[in-house]
């Protein structure tokens, strides 16, 4: 009679349905032992509900009470309110504001309130200021290359600068550590003074990168270097990743980048320029990530001299994979689409 019984009960899936199971066999009469011997739970688990039915008289648990919730909606609708008319403010500070309109929460009321709203304290993103002008020239920007495939920003050729300092002040270094081990000598990073920094110019396409020349110590790039770097490394790149192919060049509005002569030695070499560029637009340009990937790579090597730091930085150019290039050349229609949406304001790249 108890197997008749027990099969059809037998084919549970969750926790509901085993204690109802537990329980209809308890009120047909089979006794505590009987229904362990069905093994449809662990002993002290069927013990365990045929108690809570007797003294409850229901299957169903009895909800925790926890601790009483200190804000009603409202006044949780008011705290999103206050985070979010000062980002950077922290949880105490939140706290006494909110203690003003009348709630008594501290700091660690104030976070998991926050959570319950999806606002997750985060370190804020470092971006150029855009002015007014810079979000108009942006949009412009987007709206005349907005149609542009893949394939199209195939053919431009992206230039810039970029700066590199001694003992891994490039770029960000994260570790992991133990409690106790903040001063370790695997866990520091080196600093100085005034460490040595080095000035290089750059240019990559979806090809792959093109020539990475490095300025001589104490000099800045002025309108005479730059064409200079222009005539002995963006003609010879042009030539070999396109060779009669006609290709786009891109490069900022940097003053040296504007100067007359350069202009007319562009013009005079037939150099097609792509633009104009937006001012404090690194975003929409994909050579500012590949300046990072390499910054990250030749900290991982821990160069201890100048001379060390330039060789380093050759080598791991020349080591950039033209599919890594390529990747970063075809997110331009997603930067172009993005900061459209966004209105002209920056995008995640």
């Amino acid at each position: 009679m108890l197997e008749i019984i027990v099969l059809p009960l037998l084919t549970m899936v969750t926790c509901k349905e085993t204690r109802a199971a537990i329980i209809a066999l308890h009120k047909n009469g089979f006794t505590g032992k009987d229904i362990v011997a069905t093994k449809i739970a662990p002993k002290s688990t069927i013990y365990r509900f045929i108690k809570n039915f007797k003294e409850r008289g229901s299957i169903l648990v009895k909800k925790a009470s926890g601790h009483p919730r200190k804000s009603s909606k409202r006044q949780d609708r008011l705290l999103k309110r206050i985070q979010l008319r000062d980002r950077s403010a922290t949880s105490a500070e939140l706290a006494q504001e909110w203690q003003q309109a009348g709630v008594s929460a501290s700091a660690r009321t104030v976070r998991p309130r926050l959570l319950e709203d999806g606002l997750v304290s985060r370190r804020a993103a470092k971006k150029p200021l855009l002015s007014k002008k810079n979000i108009r020239d942006r949009l412009i920007f987007c709206k005349k290359y907005s149609e542009w495939t893949a394939e199209d920003w195939g053919k431009v050729i992206f230039s810039d600068e970029a700066l590199f300092r001694l003992f891994g002040a490039s770029g960000k270094r994260l570790v992991r550590r133990r409690k106790g081990e903040r001063y370790h000598q695997s866990c520091v990073m080196p600093t100085v003074k005034h460490p040595d920094t080095i000035h290089v110019w750059g240019c990559f396409s979806s090809k792959g990168v093109g020539s990475l020349t490095i300025l001589p110590k104490n000099t800045a790039m002025n309108k005479e270097w730059y064409q200079n770097t222009l005539q002995q490394q963006l003609l010879p790149t042009t030539q070999q990743q396109f060779g009669e192919e006609q290709c786009i060049f891109q490069h900022d509005g940097a003053p040296c980048h504007k100067a007359k002569v350069i202009t007319k030695w562009l013009g005079n070499q037939n150099v097609e320029i792509l633009g104009p560029w937006p001012g404090n637009s690194p975003d929409l340009n994909p050579i500012e990530n590949l300046w990072s990937i390499l910054k990250r790579r030749v900290d991982k090597q821990k160069p201890t001299n100048s001379d060390k730091l330039q060789e380093v930085i050759m080598k791991e150019w020349v080591a950039i994979s033209q599919d890594l290039a390529q990747k970063l050349i075809e997110s331009m229609p997603s930067r172009i689409a993005e900061v459209l949406k966004k209105k002209g304001q920056h995008c995640k790249y």
